[in-house]
């Protein structure tokens, strides 16, 4: 006896693979209907026996395609003479309230990379080959449903040969949007940034595509245009093209991320864990954050350039291998880790075929700019830093920059969510499921913004910090292009306390233009409620403690904050303690001199009399000296242009400055912290804390860190390695965190301790707090998937809101 059912399958299901998957399935069993995509989803529907639908039905969700994430399956009996007395096919698509997800830009698939390869096949070194496994998704895409016509690939029309596979059913491009040929899809061609003619006879390679490898191997830099974004790129082993490239993007620090050939190219330069090696060859292939190998270290790679022949006399290196050149210092400047990703598109691996050494590819743009997209606007922006222009005639809809990730203790922490990972949606946890549609707007640094509604929030790609006016504009379009694709209406719009956030001031403008109400959002709250998303915390759970540690974010009580402990749930938060707020002299100038908020410590702690007194021989206290101290003491006694701030970052800055690195000026954010952190050997970490002070008797109680600074001193007087002064530093910190959050969990009556903010990104701190709340017998939460710096505060402000939303009538 037959019967017929629809079932609708929601989440990431278009685009991906999924119709023809159904297809072959309902084959297999004998099933007749249809299947086609709407604006929700996928629907399908069946008749055949009760067996035969239910066996179907079972196992759609093991033979998903790579790609799919299905959310939910719901069936429902229908009328066998609503079924067609046909065999199963697969139908247009149609329209409706927009409620299905957009894949992430997915690196290119196994299957894919060989029809490349293979000189017999048609798409050989083909630069854009694709299928439903892989691809170009998010950044071509314009509209939903996810067709053709509704990408940036509309302007291409398919020959037949790809038209044949694009309608087959058994073909994996069937209905993949991008597919396309040498014949019919997009070209990639090589030209000069001065203008004159390219002669392919001066490469006598097989095309232009394969000629970036010979220029990158003469020491040139290309851009390269890619999936999300243009890139320049350079070889990683020539000391004189890094530098070159810092000084014409103006990024003269920040570290460079490196992309291999294959992992035998990075194998001898970096340690590989089995975790780190899946992050690199998943689908999302991020930039990995890996360690140097041990003979690669601080000074492994300067040993090898101009000016570092004295230390090796002294220090003598390991024999490096004759076959694996030295990459230049300038890739990562004092940091013990690299930054690495495999190929991503053909593209890139027809580039790199024959490239045996690592190259430099980073953003294509000046420092602090968005990442070019266009060809025109390359042409502009990067002709005085390119000498090379690789571009392509496929237009670049949405910017997504290379997602970062490292391993932490065996865990996966995501430092920026971009590429392979946006915009797959986030479920958010029980109690949510009637969420209406939130807008939360994010926050200044490492901006994004967040979309939620029914249960699931969409993270837009990571937009970069909206100070400069051009990232601004890049964010406004994105939001806009999100709210068109998801049809998203807000009823509510959520962004964080700090009026003088653009992000803050577009919300108050958006909310007045719709006559919806904007719910302000405190920035630590906000990072503490994201990590509560991501481990499922319901609406209604007990408070937790959390722990958000950064550089600055704005207070409920209108002063600046940076190292608190809330006792906090989704509506509301306490603030029982906080480091002991110091002045940031000079305002904004304290991010950028830490020497300033070394001044600031150590006033806090001695008179400038028993500070030289008893220290004046070391070289912090002669270089502080040296600086206008009648006005900065002027600066602290009346605050002028020097608020208080709790924060943690501005800690780890005054003891970097301390102990020598990044002093003077830091060029990107948090690069004290990080150089203090890579300044830790192995043999070090244990070292013995340093002490801090703990006021019991205030209200919020108060961490303070004056009593550390004449240990330091003392350290630096005698002599201490810098990396044992930074892992005392390290523990000491760690130590005090771990014994004033055990002491509140018992006050409040709290189990789970909650770890966020961007200085929760060191390693080093992080592993110390997690071990040492959990002996105590607490549970210990940390982002993982969504990054703990600010990334992740537009997830939190929207779960916020709408847990506030819920319980108003």
């Amino acid at each position: 006896m037959e019967t017929a059912a629809e079932i609708r399958v929601k989440g990431t299901v278009q685009g991906v693979g999924f119709r023809p998957m159904v297809y072959q399935l309902a084959l297999t069993h004998h099933l007749r209907g249809s299947v086609y995509n709407d604006a929700a989803g996928v629907v399908i529907r069946v008749a055949g026996t009760a067996q035969q639908v239910e066996q179907f039905v079972e196992k759609l969700q093991p033979s998903a395609p790579p790609l799919a994430k299905i959310e939910s399956i719901q069936r429902q009996d229908v009328a066998i003479a609503t079924i067609p007395q046909t065999e199963f096919e697969i139908t247009p698509s149609r329209p409706g309230q927009v409620r299905t997800n957009i894949a992430p830009d997915a690196a290119t698939c196994p299957q894919c990379l060989s029809d490349t390869l293979d000189p017999f096949g048609r798409f050989y070194r083909y630069p854009f080959t694709n299928c439903t496994h892989c691809g170009p998704r998010l950044s071509i895409v314009r509209a939903i449903p996810y067709d053709r016509g509704n990408t940036s690939m509309a302007t291409f029309p398919m020959c037949p040969d790809c038209q044949k596979e694009y309608d087959n059913p058994l073909n994996r491009r069937f209905h993949a949007q991008p597919v396309a040929c040498y014949h019919c899809g997009p070209k990639a061609w090589l030209e000069r940034a001065d203008g004159k003619p390219v002669v392919a006879d001066m490469f006598s390679m097989l095309d232009d595509v394969d000629a970036v490898c010979t220029l990158i191997q003469r020491g040139e830099i290309v851009a390269i245009k890619g999936i999300g974004g243009i890139h320049l790129a350079c070889d990683a082993t020539n000391d004189a093209a890094v530098n070159q490239l810092r000084q014409r993007k103006h990024r003269y620090h920040k570290p460079f991320a490196l992309m291999v050939r294959d992992l035998s190219v990075i194998a001898p330069y970096c340690d590989i864990s089995d975790g780190e090696r899946a992050l690199l060859e998943s689908p999302a292939a991020p930039i990995v954050l890996l360690s140097r190998k041990e003979w690669m270290g601080r000074w492994g790679d300067e040993a090898m350039s101009e000016g570092a022949l004295e230390h090796t006399q002294t220090h003598p290196l390991p024999i490096r291998p004759a076959t694996h050149p030295p990459l230049s210092p300038a890739i990562s400047p004092n940091l013990s880790t690299l930054g690495v990703m495999l190929p991503y598109t053909p593209l890139h691996h027809l580039m790199l075929k024959r490239m045996n050494r690592p190259i430099v590819l980073t953003s294509g743009n000046r420092s602090d700019e968005p990442q070019c997209i266009d060809n025109e606007t390359a042409r502009e922006k990067l002709g005085a830093i390119a000498t090379y222009f690789l571009l392509h005639d496929r237009e670049i809809v949405n910017r997504v920059d290379d997602s970062v990730v490292r391993m932490v203790a065996g865990q996966p922490q995501t430092l920026r969510r971009a590429r392979g990972y946006a915009p797959e949606p986030i479920q958010l946890p029980v109690g949510f499921e009637e969420m209406p549609p939130i807008l939360a707007m994010g926050g200044e640094l490492k901006s994004t913004f967040c979309l939620g509604n029914g249960g699931e929030a969409i993270l837009s790609q990571h937009l970069g910090d909206l100070e400069e006016a051009t990232a601004f504009a890049a964010y406004e379009e994105t939001l806009a292009l999100y709210q068109q694709l998801f049809e998203h209406q807000p009823v509510a719009i959520a962004a964080d306390l700090h009026p003088d956030y653009r992000s803050t001031q577009l919300a108050h403008t958006l909310a007045q233009e719709q006559s919806v109400p904007l719910h302000s959002i405190q920035h630590h709250h906000a990072h503490i409620a994201a990590c509560m998303v991501e481990h499922g915390l319901p609406i209604d759970t007990t408070p937790v403690l959390g722990i958000a540690l950064d550089g600055l974010g704005y207070g409920a009580d209108d002063t600046l904050w940076g190292g608190e402990f809330l006792v906090a749930d989704y509506r509301d938060f306490q603030r029982v303690a906080h480091l002991e707020p110091m002045a940031m002299l000079g305002g904004a100038q304290a991010t950028r001199q830490p020497w300033r908020n070394t001044y600031a410590q150590l006033m806090a702690a001695m008179d400038w009399d028993d500070l030289t007194d008893q220290f004046g021989d070391l070289d912090i206290v002669k270089f502080l000296a040296t600086q206008p101290r009648s006005l900065l003491n002027q600066m602290l006694t009346t605050q002028l242009r020097s608020p208080l701030a709790s924060s943690a970052g501005r800690l780890f800055d005054a003891v970097a400055a301390a102990v020598g690195c990044c002093r003077d000026t830091a060029s990107y954010e948090g690069q004290g912290a990080i150089e203090l952190e890579a300044l830790i050997q192995p043999e070090a970490v244990r070292a013995a804390p340093y002490p801090f002070a703990l006021h019991y008797n205030q209200n919020p109680m108060i961490l303070s860190a004056q009593s550390l600074w004449p240990e330091l001193l003392k350290d630096l007087q005698q002599g201490v390695e810098t990396s044992v002064i930074a892992a005392r530093f390290h523990q000491g910190f760690a130590q005090a965190i771990s014994d004033l959050a055990v002491t509140l969990a018992n006050r409040h009556h709290l189990s789970q301790v909650v770890l966020s903010g961007g200085v929760f990104q060191n390693q080093v701190l992080l592993i110390a707090v997690q071990e040492q709340l959990r002996q105590q017998g607490l549970t210990v939460l940390t982002p993982q998937a969504v990054p703990p710096n600010d990334g992740g505060l537009s997830l939190g402000q929207v779960a916020i809101a709408a847990a506030r939303l819920h319980d108003s009538p």
